[in-house]
């Protein structure tokens, strides 16, 4: 039958608590010594139970042990202290030679202090050159097709719309549509109107008044 896992957590139970740490440091020490004598480890191990009792084993001396430890703390301190600075220095020095670099290659790009370089510098300034006009001929293309293509498009649209406009004036000319046809009928209308009212005409009045003038003197 296997062994059922325990879960790892704090056992709430007082007695329980105390007989399993019993039984777990019992078993602690004796890894421990295990560890020390088959890898000739030297091997200090300290516990402290709730209650602040203590349980120590080593392999020799508790005191030599954690004398031990506390010298190998501070040299690892003092190396946790320099070794920081010799890594800012070092990059410093990383740095400021790629700044140099960056700034002599500036300088041959602009056309300046050629006098400087010597042959393998001007050889890297040439291939530096060529492949930065390849990057811009290739961006130029690229630009250039990209605006060709857009202009395609705008074309194509401009060419269905002015086909469109066109199906719609032949619609408009081949049948007269509900609003002419009706703007026809009331332009008639209006005509009509304007005849009926417009009472005599200008050469009636003219003759009105020859005969008007011609009775006033005998």
């Amino acid at each position: 039958m296997a062994r059922q896992k325990i879960k790892i957590k704090k056992i709430d139970n007082a007695t329980a608590r105390q007989v399993t740490f019993s039984k777990r440091r019992r078993g602690i020490f004796k890894k421990a010594e295990e560890l020390s004598v088959l890898c000739d480890a030297e091997v200090g191990l300290i516990i402290f139970s709730t209650t602040g009792k203590l349980y120590e084993h080593c392999s020799s001396s508790m005191k030599d042990i954690i004398t031990r430890y506390n010298q190998h703390s501070k040299q690892i301190n003092k190396l946790d202290k320099t070794l920081p600075l010799q890594v800012v220095k070092s990059m410093s020095a990383e740095l400021q030679k790629e700044f140099a670099d960056k700034t002599q290659q500036l300088r041959g790009l602009k056309g300046e202090d050629f006098e400087g370089l010597n042959l393998d510098g001007l050889q890297q300034l040439e291939r530096t050159l060529e492949t930065g006009l390849k990057s811009v001929i290739e961006m130029k293309e690229k630009r250039i097709m990209n605006e060709i293509g857009a202009l395609q498009i705008k074309s194509i649209e401009l060419q269905e719309e002015n086909n469109h406009l066109k199906q719609k004036m032949a619609m408009l000319f081949k049948g007269k549509s509900p609003l002419l046809g009706n703007l026809d009928v009331s332009c008639e209308s209006m005509n009509n109107v304007c005849s009926c009212n417009s009472g005599p005409s200008l050469e009636d009045d003219s003759s009105d008044i020859s005969l008007k003038l011609g009775l006033a003197f005998p």
